[in-house]
């Protein structure tokens, strides 16, 4: 047994990161767009041999392989997509990625389709975003007003004549209603 790992205690431990969380969410998206295309492409792939072989009747998959076409995003589309990846915040990333992946199991597209899905998945999220930021920004606003500004419409006139008092029930000798007051109803029992 090596005793070298226990000698290496007293070392600096290596640094996880020196990425900035938006890049790491712009490499993330990406990745995750990288890998869809690949599985779409597969896809569509196998689709077009299975009706290759329902066409012809014949399976020759096992003699030799044709290379696969392989499709790539144009470098203007790429920009543009990463460039809208950097405004997606950290915490959006994660559902970001669940609502993609949620559009690509629903349409099956072709691998043309892939970005444009995506492209729309990162709008929707960027318009949430932007939601939530202006509902905090009306939160902060109204968290930030003065509460004596505020005037109470209700007002309370103790000498109304519409209010009701034990009182007048009393003087009427009729019996008060039960349970409308707040006291318990103590009534005396009569002996018989």
């Amino acid at each position: 047994m090596s005793l070298i790992p226990w000698l290496r205690w007293n070392e600096a431990p290596p640094r996880l990161s020196s990425r900035s969380p938006a890049e790491m969410v712009l490499e993330t998206l990406m990745v995750e767009l990288a890998g869809q295309m690949r599985e779409a492409e597969r896809q569509q792939w196998e689709r077009s041999n299975a009706v290759r072989k329902i066409c012809t009747g014949v399976d020759y998959s096992w003699l030799a392989s044709a290379p696969r076409p392989t499709y790539d995003l144009s470098p203007g589309e790429r920009m543009q997509l990463e460039d809208v990846c950097a405004k997606i915040h950290p915490s959006y990333c994660g559902p970001a990625i669940l609502r993609f992946r949620q559009l690509i199991a629903e349409h099956e597209p072709e691998v043309q389709e892939v970005s444009g899905l995506f492209r729309s998945v990162l709008q929707e999220v960027l318009e949430r975003m932007q939601q939530e930021e202006e509902a905090q920004k009306l939160t902060r606003q109204w968290n930030l007003r003065p509460r004596a500004t505020f005037k109470t419409r209700a007002r309370i006139a103790p000498f109304a004549s519409d209010i009701r008092t034990i009182s007048e029930d009393v003087e009427r000798d009729a019996p008060p209603p039960s349970r409308t007051w707040s006291l318990p109803e103590f009534r005396a029992q009569k002996e018989y």
